[in-house]
């Protein structure tokens, strides 16, 4: 029993620190219409699922894509519009020269080094920033998650008990950093928090905003609609310089 409620003190600690460590959303910033559509973007995170699904629903759309990945074996894809470009997001050079010529940066950068101390998303980040300010690309959508800032604790009780505070903990609060290194820059930017990933067909629909989610009940989207949302995003300036949740 004394384990149990050191653990479930742990749990709520670790709720509170990431809902006083990341960007606390604001009311999006008022813009006149929609902003100019950019024709070239570059993805982060291409081979990811959400990546995928990035650079997939962007060659539907039109758009000339660059996608930064690590190995391109691993995007097996074959369009016109496609410039599969070699490099590490950790690698500033590689970074910046991917950013050069582009319209905007959709980003959806993960990993799977859970159990360590780590500092790839924000470092990742920070090059990405960096880059766009010395290229003069002023548009960055960034995904990251339910559970922090504000909406810490809205993934659902198993998350917030049980799969942050055991198996990401240290994701976690990376994301933090990657949310403040985002706010605290001169980008035109939205971040993306969704609730857990799925694989399913998009459904075209989802509720989005700066309350979302559920302290109780796990909340759900497909990849495919946390892709669509951010290319909507690109262009709507509806969430401009704030932190949106997104979930079914």
């Amino acid at each position: 029993m004394v384990v149990l409620l050191l653990y479930l003190a742990y749990a709520l600690v670790l709720s509170v620190a990431l809902a006083r460590a990341g960007h606390r959303s604001r009311p999006a910033a008022a813009i006149g219409g929609s902003r100019q559509e950019p024709s070239r973007v570059l993805i982060i995170g291409a081979t990811g699922g959400t990546g995928r699904q990035l650079v997939t629903q962007a060659l539907a759309r039109g758009y000339a894509v660059t996608a930064l990945v690590r190995d391109p074996s691993r995007l097996q894809l074959d369009h016109p519009k496609l410039a599969v470009v070699q490099g590490n997001v950790l690698d500033a050079g590689s970074v910046d020269e991917a950013v050069r010529g582009q319209d905007a940066v959709l980003c959806a950068l993960g990993h799977k080094r859970f159990f360590l101390p780590t500092r790839i998303l924000s470092e990742g980040t920070r090059n990405i920033l960096g880059a766009m300010e010395t290229h003069g690309v002023r548009r960055l959508v960034c995904e990251t998650s339910l559970g922090i800032e504000d909406s810490a604790g809205r993934m659902g009780l198993y998350y917030t008990f049980f799969v942050i505070p055991l198996i990401l903990p240290f994701y976690f609060w990376d994301k933090t950093r990657q949310e403040r290194l985002i706010a605290g820059s001169a980008a035109e930017w939205v971040i993306v928090r969704p609730g857990v990933l799925t694989n399913r067909d998009g459904r075209g629909r989802y509720r989005h905003g700066r309350r979302v989610g559920s302290l109780l009940w796990t909340v759900r989207i497909s990849r495919a609609d946390v892709a669509a949302f951010m290319l909507d995003e690109l262009v709507s300036g509806a969430d401009l310089r704030s932190a949106t949740g997104v979930c079914w």
